[in-house]
């Protein structure tokens, strides 16, 4: 009795490992192909914007959810919206972004609140968190990775002096180290993960 108990916790530490591993290489996948198509990357995230407007306006008009649940989230897509205008580069202190992250945050205490108060059915509110809340952020989340490697413009950097003005060495000579989600999982497969040295003959 007390061996299977023990092999299941066994187990569930390897399927654990398993899926994180999954999920790791996954996103990696998709930070890559966000990298190499920025365009494409921000057309699906504006049909993913559309597509949760959608489902929040038929969730207002055939489910019985708060008023206050459907404004925060169809406000937040605008908020989105507005974000996209500068894809893929992100300014901290842009009134899209704060007020997407303050929306979003407040929708999650709303729907947390709602669905404390009224039973759903699991699958409905991991479908409802998932496709409402989830789906656009995570999508922005992992292309903040994609202006690692776009080539610097004009409106990207503006000089500060006369000598600033040479574009491509001062965006090079600024660069320094990168810190997008691409950058954190190559990190980590150069320092974790075992490298392999070729045989030479």
């Amino acid at each position: 009795m007390w061996f299977m108990f023990l092999m299941s916790w066994v187990a569930l530490v390897i399927q654990i490992f398993v899926v994180t591993l999954s999920i790791a290489a996954g996103l990696y996948y998709l930070a890559e192909l966000v990298e190499e198509y920025t365009v494409t990357t921000a057309k699906i995230i504006r049909i993913l914007i559309v597509l949760t407007t959608v489902v929040y306006i038929c969730i207002f008009l055939f489910e019985e959810f708060p008023l206050s649940v459907i404004v925060c989230g169809l406000g937040a897509n605008i908020s989105y919206f507005f974000l996209l205008k500068s894809f893929p580069y992100f300014e901290m202190s842009s009134v899209p972004l704060i007020s997407g992250i303050g929306l979003m945050l407040l929708n999650h205490y709303l729907s947390f609140s709602h669905f404390s108060e009224v039973w759903y059915p699991f699958s409905e509110v991991l479908a409802f968190f998932t496709i409402c809340l989830w789906l656009v952020p995570f999508a922005f989340f992992v292309s903040l990775s994609a202006n690692e490697n776009v080539l610097p413009t004009l409106s990207e950097t503006q000089p500060r002096n006369t000598d600033e003005s040479d574009v491509v060495s001062n965006y090079f000579r600024k660069k320094g180290k990168k810190y997008g989600l691409l950058s954190f999982f190559k990190m980590a497969h150069e320092n974790v993960l075992p490298q392999r040295v070729k045989k030479q003959f």
